[in-house]
């Protein structure tokens, strides 16, 4: 389909724990503060990783114009994480959404079906997923740090 609009500035990442959100789950030894390397995505994001995911995503989003500007009106795009996953190598991200109580809360004068809000909120994750994979593939040079128990099971 492809869609033709003024792409939003990348997030600021802040430190949030991602064990705080809903979606993600991030394990480690306890030991040690966790480095989720947002300086360094930040970094990446700012110097062409935002733009080459925004670039991939508006040509193949099933968001119409009216809908994106509904989320650049609710700057859901600054409200994107993005952290480095060491266990799963690879890097996690939060994707903002438009939460369940629009309706009462008035969000946006453009919501008003649940379809619009759910379209928007499928599109938005699916963003933070071209970005994550985006960083990976073209962006980082690190390996994960992690390694295994000695202790585990082979299952060969």
């Amino acid at each position: 389909m492809g869609l033709e609009v003024d792409p939003p500035k990348p997030p600021e990442l802040e430190f949030v724990d991602p064990n705080e959100y809903e979606d993600a789950t991030i394990t480690g030894d306890g030991a040690t503060e966790i480095d989720y390397r947002r300086e360094e995505l930040q970094t990446f994001l700012e110097e062409g990783a935002w733009e080459e995911a925004l670039e991939e995503w508006l040509g193949d989003t099933d968001l119409g114009e009216r809908e994106y500007l509904i989320a650049r009106d609710l700057d859901l795009f600054a409200e994107f994480d993005f952290f480095w996953d060491d266990f799963a190598d690879r890097v996690g991200y939060h994707a903002p959404g438009i939460p369940e109580d629009w309706q009462t809360r008035e969000y946006h004068p453009g919501l008003d079906t649940w379809g619009t809000v759910s379209s928007i909120n499928a599109e938005l994750t699916e963003f933070g997923q071209i970005v994550s994979v985006v960083l990976k593939e073209e962006y980082i040079d690190w390996e994960a740090e992690y390694e295994p128990p000695e202790d585990l099971p082979d299952f060969d």
